[in-house]
Parts: C-alpha cells; structure tokens; sequence
C-alpha cells in the first residue's frame, strides 16, 4: 500500500506542470540590439519569460546577424514560437546600438501589436572610464 502511495504523489507532480497561457492583459518585449547579434525575449507583466529568439538562434552566421533583415525573421519566429497566445498590451524595451533595433520594432508594429510604451534602455556613459595614461615613448 505504501508503493500506491508514492505512485499517487508522482502523478499528481507530473499534472502539476506549467500552466498554459492563452491570453495576457499586458506584456513585455526586450530587444537587445548589438554589432553582433539581435535577441527579442517575450515576458509578461511580472517578468517571467514566455518565448525568446534570436538571430543567431535562427541560423544567421557572422556579419549577417545583427541585419535588419536577420532582425525582422526573428519578429516572426517569435510570433510562430507564441502561436494563439494574445499578448494584449505591449511595453517594447530597446537596448543598444546595432542596425536591427529599428527594423524589430517596425517588425512588431507591422504584426499588429498594441503598443502602449516604447523606452530605450541603452546605457549612457556620463563621463565614463578613466582613461589610459598616456604612452610615454
């Protein structure tokens, strides 16, 4: 009887597994855009990540990354990655520099996406490092 036991406790942990979302009232997109590479990360409101993407991840080599081309078929395979999931309201954050910041937001707004927010959190030196001494010959 005690066997039965740990038989029901396993299968109560396996029906416990994660939940399936179908709809969100708001949600969150991050776009890092680097010289190298462009990564687009979906989470909801408290943070917890739904489905991430990335240039390199789609098979994208070298140079041909951070595209904006590259930029714009990750939007998409993050969208087939959602599949019916409803993100509803959508706060867009955009980190750095690279050429596939513009083109994954034009992306995301050419998808339909109710946008309530966009904000740049690319980090701004305020006078910076120390620079290096100068090289004396």
């Amino acid at each position: 009887m005690g066997d039965l036991e740990v038989t029901d406790a396993v299968d109560k942990k396996k029906q416990g597994g994660k939940k399936k979302v179908t709809s969100l009232s708001s949600s969150r997109i991050y776009i890092s855009a680097s010289y190298n590479n462009t990564l687009i990360s979906v989470t909801d409101a408290a943070g917890n990540m739904l489905v991430w993407s990335s240039a390199g991840a789609m098979g994208f080599k070298g140079p041909k990354k951070a595209t904006p081309f590259a930029a714009s078929r990750v939007v998409e395979n993050i969208f087939e990655k959602l599949g019916n999931i409803d993100i509803g309201k959508v706060s867009i954050y955009v980190q750095g520099v690279g050429s596939g910041r513009d083109a994954a937001i034009r992306a995301l707004v050419g998808r339909g996406t109710n946008v309530s927010s966009l904000e740049d959190k690319t980090p701004i030196p305020h006078n910076g490092c120390r620079p290096k001494k100068a090289r004396r010959v």
